[in-house]
């Protein structure tokens, strides 16, 4: 192995929230670039989150990580409970004395996410769980995890959520209390690229496109191999994307030296992939959220967007 396939060997990553999907994809491209990566979640093989899908577990993800090459370490977490953050830190500190990358990723609100309904007809409780589970944990993530990853210049932190910068920031996301917790993170990056400044640090807000998530496709009925058997119902869906392609975006800007240039900024794997020229793993490039603006005012053609 050389630095060119592994150029993230010796970096410490915490991807919080990993226990599947984007999270779990982009901890193991961290991993096949080299690095060691605490993954977090609620899910273990023993404990089921309130998400209820025990096909996917944090332990997994550590393993697909070491597989990838790099080192997976599982730190069931709940990131709503700062003593388990706070120890979880501490651990990275006691073994690691360095934190690099930080992937604030935590969500498993898609339970709870109901459209077609006024905010005064939604059920607060589940809108307010939505804000918890998507901006809380961030925040308290963020709290207690920058001090040891500004310990060092260089730091990387990077805030996953749904939807550019330009596509939130003009559209209804259709759901109040989703509006506001995808929103959220575009702008923790924002004010996190500002507070790390002085510390040589970067932080950028990523998007996937149209995320073929493990739940996502067992909602259409389909599996990652055969999943273009659902755009015989959804045609759009052809512009979606495997979660290796949103893990080697986040994984390309932590091995760019010069990626300080994004900080701030809301960036989307489509978009990066373009930057940096990786692929999806089948060889494609969807640019979804492209394909999703133009499809506003025409009817544009998937094969233009892949």
């Amino acid at each position: 192995m050389t630095t060119e396939t592994t150029p993230l060997r010796g970096r410490i990553c915490l991807v919080a929230g990993a226990t599947r999907g984007a999270g779990r994809a982009i901890a193991v491209q961290l991993g096949a670039a080299g690095a060691t990566v605490y993954v977090t979640g609620r899910t273990t093989r023993e404990k089921l989150s309130e998400v209820g899908r025990a096909t996917e577990t944090i332990e997994e993800t550590a393993e697909l990580v070491t597989a990838a090459g790099g080192e997976g370490i599982a730190v069931p977490t709940d990131h709503l409970e700062p003593e388990q953050v706070r120890a979880l830190v501490d651990r990275i500190d006691r073994e690691r004395g360095r934190l690099d990358v930080l992937v604030n990723d935590v969500w498993g609100g898609e339970h709870l996410l109901v459209f077609g309904k006024k905010t005064w007809e939604s059920n607060l409780d589940g809108g307010l769980r939505m804000l918890e589970l998507g901006v809380r944990t961030h925040a308290i993530t963020s709290h207690l995890a920058l001090p040891l990853l500004i310990r060092h210049p260089g730091g990387l932190v990077v805030e996953v959520t749904d939807g550019t910068a330009e596509y939130n920031g003009t559209r209804y996301r259709e759901n109040l209390y989703y509006d506001l917790t995808k929103n959220a993170p575009l702008r923790m990056a924002f004010g996190l690229a500002k507070e790390l400044a002085e510390f040589g640090g970067t932080a950028v807000a990523v998007t996937p496109g149209w995320l073929r998530s493990e739940q996502m496709l067992a909602g259409f009925g389909v599996t990652e191999e055969n999943w273009r058997d659902a755009t015989a119902k959804i045609p759009d869906f052809a512009v979606s994307e495997s979660p290796v392609y949103v893990g080697r975006a986040v994984a390309a800007l932590a091995a760019d030296p010069d990626r300080h240039r994004w900080t701030g900024q809301s960036l989307s794997s489509g978009g990066l992939a373009k930057e940096y020229g990786f692929t999806d793993a089948d060889g494609s490039r969807p640019d979804a959220w492209g394909f999703i603006i133009a499809g506003e005012s025409g009817t544009p053609d998937v094969a233009d967007y892949r």
